[in-house]
């Protein structure tokens, strides 16, 4: 939920902040991690320097509206975008870590399915704080026209096109791999040690 007192360059900054935060905090989690998870998964790694392009005026190739944002960004709004971007992958882990505990508790898939859709909007919620009003709005009218929910599909209509709420999972936990890479960075999950139920 927005803070209407807030103002996006307020909000911009608290995210920043939340993931330099996140980030300073990610190798100690990753040092308690289990053996599997010992080469940083479970978070965003660092894979590559960001552009220090000027800003593309051109006629953007990338499929990924988002992508094409990122190109027409200065350097310096780069970074702020690898930072917010950070937070949401973080905020992504999160969910994996989360899944894992639901199944090592014995959830069902589809409660499993359901928590993991919730907290996916959630991280887009608190991903969106830190983003001007324009690009929050050209992703809310997109999600509008294709789902009628401006964060996005609902776990029902996740259901209708997967059939199948462990594929429901999967999808609320994926990330995309042009924008990660636009932006330098990779997310690498954690398997669980628990089979998925039956």
């Amino acid at each position: 939920m927005r803070v209407p007192s807030f103002t996006p360059r307020v909000l911009r900054r608290a995210v920043v902040v939340l993931a330099t935060v996140a980030a300073a905090t990610l190798p100690t989690a990753i040092a308690a991690a289990p053996a599997h998870c010992a080469d940083h998964c479970g978070g965003p790694v660092v894979v590559a320097p960001l552009s220090t392009a000027p800003p593309s005026a051109g006629a953007c190739t990338s499929p990924e509206p988002v992508v094409c944002q990122i190109r027409r960004e200065t350097p310096q709004e780069r970074v702020q975008a690898r930072d917010i971007r950070m937070r949401y992958l973080g905020l992504i882990g999160e969910m994996d870590r989360v899944r894992c505990a639901m199944r090592a508790a014995g959830a069902g898939p589809e409660e499993i399915a359901r928590r993991l859709v919730d907290m996916r909007n959630e991280a887009k919620e608190i991903t969106r704080a830190g983003m001007t009003p324009e690009e929050v709005r050209q992703l809310e009218e997109r999600n509008m026209a294709k789902y009628g929910n401006p964060l996005g599909p609902t776990a029902d209509q996740l259901y209708a096109k997967y059939g199948s709420w462990e594929k429901v999972a999967d999808a609320s936990t994926r990330t995309s791999h042009a924008v990660d890479s636009e932006l330098g960075l990779e997310y690498r999950p954690c398997p669980c040690d628990v089979a998925p139920a039956a």
